[in-house]
Parts: structure tokens; C-alpha cells; sequence
């Protein structure tokens, strides 16, 4: 690093200090439980505990769920206070370990001894205010190497990452252990579950029949789907609306799928299932992320095309983009270098303290709506083929990554790839997560860089190296 540069990052180290030293909570009631919240919740253990137990009793239950994030993210720094009263904080605070930041609303009583009354966490995209220092090329892979190695040395990272510019890798590690019985470490040829990440092949492979003329974005999945139960849903609900996730198709994931889990083999087995319910709001009148909606875009898929939903995206999607590596064979199938998932979650019990294989939770196997496994190198494949018109024209390639409508948190949905502007660069792509799986695809067209991340460990295993990547890459 030049010395310039070298004065640049202490300068901008400095300011960080300097500013950080300077937030203080109010001296107000609100601000001072806020203090004394955030003080007690960095400590951790029964340091937390007993501070609910005093100050917030009625979130006692959930302390368990809370000191697991507080280990995820290694606590809390306050940031900003946006707003202040007597009674009421709003605080912007950043994750010890990543750059993830959050926004946090807390309210207390307006009588001594001020119990809080109300609190409320969310994360959100990183302010302008805050934006990071893009890097140079060789800063970015310097910095990128010694994060992962970080990472997985904490236990926080298992899996691979993948940086490329114009097409070139520059960066390619794999760290931490795809099976941790027998000591096998992940590679970059290690094939790891995606999650919703599938949502992306399935959206291209719903472009691609619209491209051709057999299917129509605007008309109701009933032209398609004729036998489907619910005639609201069949007569209502567009192509658009599934790609976007304003159908309000809902769910699949619950008590019903987990009673069924094993027992759901195809995609039509979904719709026997879930294919009697309504729609959840009135289709197109706003956003929720809807698994059954793609599981429905499955299905059309298979009517209009003929194919099975996996035998369409295998001839029409990965042998394309020269995807050797990528598929949603059944879990019961011996796949060749696809890793163990390691979860702490459950859906029973506050998060285990040592990781655990994700087996119990898996479906039979993957769907159109997410649930298949790849390489990173096979996500570079994806990426290139998209920029190269391989597996759609210019016109269908833009329709398919273009932003088509609000998503909660200020983000931006187009069909089947989510849209942001992360750190001043526009880019696409799809995250996916679940028990044990977490990854990230993200395609920046301005500057020509992808950065594909996946990892066997509970989300945002991938996504926290995901963030710290594209928010310092260079800007041209």
C-alpha cells in the first residue's frame, strides 16, 4: 500500500475512532436504559439475563434468542441516535464482526424506575453516511483473504468465496471443514445447498418460456394451471406477480411441511398439499416473499415446457452456462463433494452451543422455489452466461434484472433477483438460507465484478462475507 493510501485508511481509522467515541446515549430515561441495555447485552451470559429480569421482564423468554445473536455478531457499537425524547430512543448501531448495521427503537415507562416497554431491532442497509472506502484490486483481495481466515478460525465461516472482474477470478478460498466427522475441508469444488438462491435458475428458466412466446407475464397461472384447487388464486394471480412476490401465494414452510417433509417428492406433491388456500391479500397490492409462489413457477414450468422442472434447468439453464456442478438430486441420492450442513437452530429449543448436521430439516429434496446445491465457480458460470446473453437476449436479461417493486427495508425485487445499490454500485443477484446453508450471489455490471459465497453453517455465515466484499469494491 502506497503511503499515501496508508495516511488515507489511518485518517479515515481516526475519524471512525473519534466519531464512535463521541455517541453517547442521552441523559434521559430512554437513554439511559439504552445504555444500560446495550452495555448489558455486550457482556453477554447472565449479565443479560439479569438485566431483563430487572429492567424488561416480558422478554425474559426470549434472552436465549438474543445471547445467540449477540454471539453471531460479537454485540453491538452505537452509531448514531436519530431521535430522542423522555421516553422513547431510536439508535443506529453496527455488529462488532461484519458491517451489517441495525436500527433500534426502545421505549420505557414515562415513571422511575423507566422499565422498557417496547423494543424493536432491525437490520438495515448501510446508511450513505457510513459508506466504506472502496479499495484498490489489491487491497480488496488482501483484506478479503484475511477476513475468511478470521472468520473461520472464530467458527463463524465454513465454505468458499469467489471474487471476479470481467469474467477473471481474483480471488478463490475455501476455508473451515465440509464434513467435520471425518475432517474433509471445504473447496472451491465443494458443492454447498443454496437455499432460495435456486429462485434465480427458476426465473430465468421463466423468462426464457416467455421469451419464446409460452408464457405470458400478465395472465392469470389458471391459463396454465387448469386443474389448480383455488380458482381466487388461478383467476388473480400473474406470472408477474409469482416472479415479484406479489401474488400473495404465501408459504410452504411450517408445521404442515414439517409434518410432510419427507413425504413431498415432486412439485405437484406441494400443490396437493397447499393448493386449497387463498390468496393471503389481494394479488399485486404489495410485497411478501412467497416460497410457494416459485414452487408454482415449478410447476408451470413443467406444464408449458413438458419437462420436469429438474430435467428443464439442467438442458436450459446449467449445460448453457457450462454449470457442471449444479443440481437438486434427492437428499437419499450420494451427491459427489457436497458438504454437510452444520446448524445451531431449531425450531423447538434455544440455539444449540455446538454445531449439529442439518439432516432433520431438509426436504426430500430441492424445488424450484430453492433447495439445490453448487460450486461457486458454477455461480461465476451463472453470472457470465447472464452478461453474455447465453440464456436469455438483451431485452429478456434486462426484464429479468430490472427492479419491479419495493421490498421492505428500502431494497428492491425484480424477477427472482433482488436490486441494490451497495455502496454506490448497482448490483443483482440472490441470497439463500436455512438451517445449516447460507449463500450469496451478487452481479455488479458497472464494475464488472461478481462475488459468489457459499457456506455449510447457519446464516449469515455467507452473507456477512458477501457484505464485507461488495461494500469495498472498487468502483471502477
Amino acid at each position: 500500500m502506497s503511503p499515501k493510501r496508508i495516511l488515507l485508511f489511518l485518517s479515515l481509522l481516526l475519524a471512525s475512532l473519534t466519531c464512535t467515541a463521541q455517541v453517547q446515549a442521552p441523559d434521559t430515561p430512554a437513554g439511559k436504559q439504552f445504555a444500560a441495555w446495550l452495555q448489558a447485552f455486550n457482556q453477554g451470559g447472565e449479565a443479560y439475563r439479569s438485566f431483563l429480569q430487572a429492567q424488561f421482564p416480558s422478554r425474559v423468554q426470549r434472552a436465549a434468542g438474543d445471547l445467540d445473536l449477540r454471539e453471531r455478531t460479537g454485540g453491538f457499537e452505537l452509531k448514531k441516535i436519530e431521535e430522542a425524547s423522555a421516553t422513547k430512543i431510536v439508535a443506529l448501531v453496527q455488529e462488532r464482526v461484519s458491517d451489517q448495521m441495525a436500527r433500534i427503537t426502545m421505549e420505557v415507562a414515562p415513571d422511575a424506575p423507566y422499565p422498557i416497554t417496547k423494543f424493536q431491532g432491525m437490520a438495515i442497509a448501510r446508511p450513505a453516511e457510513f459508506a466504506l472506502p472502496h479499495l484498490t484490486e489489491a487491497e480488496l483481495v488482501a483484506a478479503v483473504r484475511q477476513k475468511q481466515r478470521a472468520e473461520a478460525s472464530a467458527d463463524r465461516f465454513a465454505g468458499a468465496a469467489l471474487v471476479a472482474t470481467n469474467g477473471k477470478p481474483i480471488f478463490a478460498q475455501a476455508d473451515g471443514l465440509a464434513d467435520r466427522e471425518r475432517k474433509i475441508p471445504n473447496t472451491l469444488k465443494t458443492r454447498f445447498r443454496l437455499g432460495s438462491m435456486n429462485k434465480m435458475f427458476t426465473a430465468v428458466a421463466t423468462l426464457q418460456l416467455v421469451q419464446v412466446g409460452k408464457l405470458d407475464l400478465n395472465t392469470p397461472i389458471g391459463k396454465y394451471l387448469t386443474d389448480y384447487p383455488n380458482q381466487e388464486i388461478a383467476s388473480k394471480v400473474t406470472i408477474h406477480q409469482l416472479l415479484t412476490h406479489t401474488g400473495g401465494t404465501g408459504d410452504f414452510f411450517g408445521p404442515e411441511f414439517d409434518k410432510h417433509r419427507l413425504e413431498l417428492k415432486t412439485l405437484n406433491d406441494y400443490v396437493k398439499l397447499f393448493g386449497a388456500r387463498g390468496p393471503q391479500f389481494e394479488p399485486g397490492s404489495k410485497w411478501e416473499y412467497s416460497n410457494y409462489g416459485f414452487l408454482l413457477l415449478g410447476v408451470i414450468i413443467e406444464r408449458v415446457s413438458g419437462q420436469s422442472y429438474y430435467d428443464y434447468v439442467r438442458d436450459h439453464v446449467y449445460k448453457p452456462a457450462g454449470m457442471t456442478a449444479t443440481g437438486s438430486e434427492p437428499e437419499d441420492q450420494s451427491v459427489g463433494d457436497r458438504s454437510i450442513g452444520y446448524t445451531k437452530l431449531s425450531d423447538d429449543a434455544p440455539p444449540s452451543p455446538t454445531w449439529r448436521p442439518n439432516t432433520d430439516t431438509l426436504p426430500y429434496r430441492g424445488t424450484s422455489a430453492g433447495g439445490g446445491y453448487s460450486t461457486v465457480e458454477d455461480l461465476l458460470r451463472f453470472a457470465l452466461a447472464l452478461e453474455q446473453h447465453k440464456l436469455l437476449d438483451a431485452h429478456y436479461t434486462e426484464l429479468l434484472t430490472t427492479a419491479k417493486v419495493e421490498t421492505p427495508g428500502g431494497g428492491h425485487y425484480a424477477y427472482g433477483f433482488d436490486v441494490a445499490q451497495v455502496n454506490g454500485i448497482r448490483c443483482f443477484g440472490h441470497n439463500g438460507g436455512a438451517p445449516g446453508m447460507n449463500g450469496s450471489l451478487q452481479i455488479c455490471p458497472s464494475n464488472g465484478y461478481v462475488v459468489a459465497v457459499l457456506a455449510n453453517l447457519d446464516p449469515p455465515a455467507a452473507q456477512r462475507m458477501s457484505d464485507f466484499i461488495s461494500n469495498r469494491l472498487p468502483e471502477e
